[in-house]
């Protein structure tokens, strides 16, 4: 404390550039921290300008350590920080990352054929939904570099099969480097991309709609978020007519368009207008999935009225409306979320984690943190957003029991 007292004294300059440079690090405008400190935009731009020369107080400082989620002395230091826990992507990832810029070699991989494709394949999305990821690492390199091998090896009546499975493997290893966010989002981005061309070789409307939907969640992680939305509306305007033709699977591959939409809307900062577009795209995955009837599994969407609710929750607590996110969640019926996957599962709890933060609600956080962890440790260790949901709720807990501690010792934050 007595080391913040001298440089609040003699480098006022230097702590609002610091300011400024982790506010970036976390993805937080000017307004937003503002916000969270209890002051203005103005405030926010005197304090990193270092034009308040009586500021920043030791409580300020504190408090924007808070706000940051750094340690305090890391306002006082330009030295380059520790990573933060669960910054670094799973060795798993990288190795998945590494197989994208690999090209399979008939020296080095022998084709698959095709029925023994889609049988690995089924079982690297079964362990998705189980969030078992440590399988999909292990397992999805090289069956990327397998199904490449397939596609080329394909006889001539069947290479639209081949793309429409090479186009799935794809969108699964995109899936699943986008659990890891910011650190694997090139990649992600890279997968994508290579789906969607394989899927429109396949010509099959469901994958086009399928890889579409991974293609807007990587603009999303590269900051597009407006592109996002159109992106992910114009394919669902373009393939409807197909997609509807198809039933419960063309159905679902539709529906889980719009949810994408509302992602992109909810990841930028909360207007009326946001709120509205998103409500909006939501609502049509609700008439999507009443046209499909019920919560089915068709190509592994989990794609329903139940998974729509989900989707709203998420979206609502985006926009940081945790009061009417907790309602729309207290909605679901329990034989409803029984019939979810873990993977899905787990991502309710941790939707209601980060609403009950919002509104002051810590013990209850805590509670559904420690059910996430419970149902799939993978979804929570490791990954960079529920990471820093168990910091935010470990910091806001004033006697953290053994459980909450023990889930941060796991994901490497000092409990």
């Amino acid at each position: 404390m007595r080391a913040l007292r001298r440089e609040h004294a003699v480098d006022t300059g230097r702590i609002g550039r610091r300011i400024a440079y982790w506010r970036d690090r976390r993805g937080l405008t000017q307004p937003d921290f503002g916000r969270l400190m209890g002051q203005t935009k103005r405030w926010v731009q005197d304090l990193e300008g270092g034009k308040r020369q009586q500021d920043p107080r030791l409580s300020v400082l504190v408090r924007a350590a808070e706000v940051l989620r750094i340690p305090p002395e890391q306002l006082l230091s330009d030295a380059p920080p520790e990573p933060a826990a669960g910054s670094q992507p799973p060795a798993g990832a990288l190795r998945l990352a590494d197989a994208l810029y690999r090209r399979a070699s008939q020296d080095d991989v022998d084709p698959l054929p095709l029925g023994r494709l889609r049988g690995q394949l089924v079982y690297c999305c079964e362990a998705f939904q189980a969030c078992h990821y440590e399988a999909i690492a292990r397992d999805l390199p090289g069956l990327i570099l397998g199904a490449e091998r397939a596609a080329h090896a394909a006889p001539a009546d069947r290479t639209c099969e081949a793309s429409a499975l090479v186009s799935r493997v794809y969108q699964l290893g995109t899936s699943y480097l986008h659990k890891y966010g910011q650190s694997t989002a090139v990649s992600a981005a890279l997968a994508a991309d290579r789906a969607l061309s394989a899927a429109e070789r396949s010509g099959d409307p469901v994958q086009i709609g399928a890889a579409s939907r991974r293609i807007a969640k990587s603009l999303v992680y590269q900051h597009r978020p407006e592109a996002a939305v159109d992106f992910a509306t114009g394919a669902a305007r373009r393939l409807s007519a197909d997609l509807s033709s198809q039933g419960p699977l063309g159905l679902s591959t539709l529906g889980m368009l719009y949810p994408s939409a509302a992602l992109a809307a909810s990841s930028q900062e909360r207007t009326p207008d946001r709120m509205r577009a998103a409500s909006g795209f939501i609502g049509e995955a609700g008439e999507v999935a009443q046209r499909q009837g019920g919560d089915l599994d068709e190509d592994w969407t989990m794609f329903g009225p139940t998974n729509v609710v989900l989707h709203r929750v998420d979206t609502l607590t985006r926009f940081e409306d945790g009061w009417s996110a907790l309602e729309a969640a207290a909605g679901l019926p329990p034989e409803a979320i029984g019939g979810l996957s873990r993977e899905r599962t787990a991502g309710l709890h941790v939707s209601k984690a980060r609403a009950s933060l919002l509104t002051r609600r810590r013990e209850q956080a805590a509670t559904e943190l420690l059910a996430a962890a419970a149902l799939a440790p993978e979804e929570l260790e490791g990954r960079p957003d529920t990471v820093h949901l168990v910091e935010d709720v470990l910091r806001a807990t004033p006697q953290p029991n053994s459980q909450l501690r023990a889930l941060a010792a796991r994901c490497g934050l000092r409990a």
